[in-house]
């Protein structure tokens, strides 16, 4: 688990810990899927759980405050969940980021490695300002190609990633060498 920010009374700090370690236990474990031999950190419970998915949305919210984006870039698909209620928490921009073909607008492209195969994702052309403060948000980081993507089409546009921001991270996997100097913070570690 990562520290509570260190900006959080001892009292905030203790119930930080519990939160999360209540979002923890409704993490499913899923082996073998989608392959052998990759174990799947399955969010859904959570999600499930009404009062867990709003722990997590405001645990999410107070993490990425501190950073004052003026967009939320999140990755399709389970990012959404946890990036647009961050975004609207906040009163700032939400720019999706998609598999090719599902924006209706003019794109970048971006391609990237997975831990078990490639993909691409899209965002439209304009939807971060140049030198506009993004953090990106998803709900899982892994070996952090999907992020590193995302973090490249945000460049691209020439906005500033302040910071990433999940729900779990499976740190020995090394994601977060991939994803530059960025600070990242992820509410649950593996």
């Amino acid at each position: 688990m990562t520290s509570p920010p260190s900006n959080l009374s001892p009292a905030a700090s203790a119930d930080s810990v519990a939160r999360i370690a209540d979002l923890r236990a409704r993490v499913r474990d899923i082996p073998d899927f989608p392959k052998p031999g990759i174990l799947f950190r399955d969010l859904t419970p959570l999600m499930g759980h009404g009062p867990s998915l709003r722990a997590c949305i405001e645990l999410l919210t107070e993490r990425v405050a501190r950073h004052r984006p003026q967009v939320i870039v999140a990755i399709e698909s389970r990012g959404f969940i946890f990036g647009a209620p961050v975004a609207a928490a906040l009163g700032v921009g939400f720019a999706p980021v998609r598999k090719p073909g599902k924006l209706p607008w003019k794109t970048s492209r971006q391609s990237y490695e997975l831990e078990y195969g490639t993909d691409s994702l899209e965002m439209h052309a304009d939807a971060v300002k140049p030198g506009g403060r993004v953090v990106i948000v998803d709900d899982l980081l892994a070996t952090g190609g999907t992020a590193a993507a995302t973090a490249a089409l945000v460049r691209e546009q020439q906005g500033q990633v302040i910071a990433f921001a999940f729900v779990v991270e499976l740190a020995a996997l090394g994601g977060r060498a991939r994803l530059g100097d960025a600070p990242a913070d992820a509410l649950i570690q593996y």
